[in-house]
Parts: C-alpha cells; structure tokens; sequence
C-alpha cells in the first residue's frame, strides 16, 4: 500500500517521533489506528446503548426534560455514587 501524507501530517508524525514518544513513524501511525478502533469500538457500544430509547421514542414512550427531571436524574446519579455504584461506560464522559 502506498499512502502520500500532507506536509502537516508529515510534520505532526515527525514530531511525534523526535519528541522520543515513538521510535519511527509506523509506530505513530500504528498507535493512531489502535486509537481509531477504540473510538469506534465506543461509538458501537453507545450505539447499543441508545437503540432502546429510540425504540421507546418510535412508540410514542417519552418523557418531558424539565429542569426539576434533570436535578432528579443528577441526585440520583450522586446517590448512586456515594453508594459506590459503577458508573456505566456509556454515561461517562
């Protein structure tokens, strides 16, 4: 495979590599990819996540967001942490 790189991306790789970070430019290209998969590896599991809301939304099941639903749903999640309760993948940031 052959790839032509930009000057800025060339710049960028080689400066992650004189910076010591990396030992050559394959390994930052290898790192950027791992980093790829995991994003898109998350987008999935969010995606998983969500489809039971939107199914709810398709039936018509939705509740109002007032402020008084969202300081509900903000103690809640501070109770549950105070309890040491995990906090799901999908809900951090």
């Amino acid at each position: 495979m052959s790839v032509t790189l930009t000057p800025q991306v060339e710049d960028q790789i080689r400066h992650w590599v004189d910076s010591g970070q990396y030992p050559d430019a394959d390994a930052v290209l290898r790192q950027a990819l791992r980093l790829l998969e995991e994003q898109e590896q998350r987008r999935e599991r969010l995606r998983a996540e969500l489809q039971p809301a939107v199914e709810q939304a398709e039936r018509g099941e939705l509740i109002d967001f007032t402020p008084e639903r969202f300081e509900e749903i903000k103690q809640r999640a501070i109770d549950g942490a105070r309890q040491g309760k995990p906090v799901r993948d999908a809900v951090k940031p």
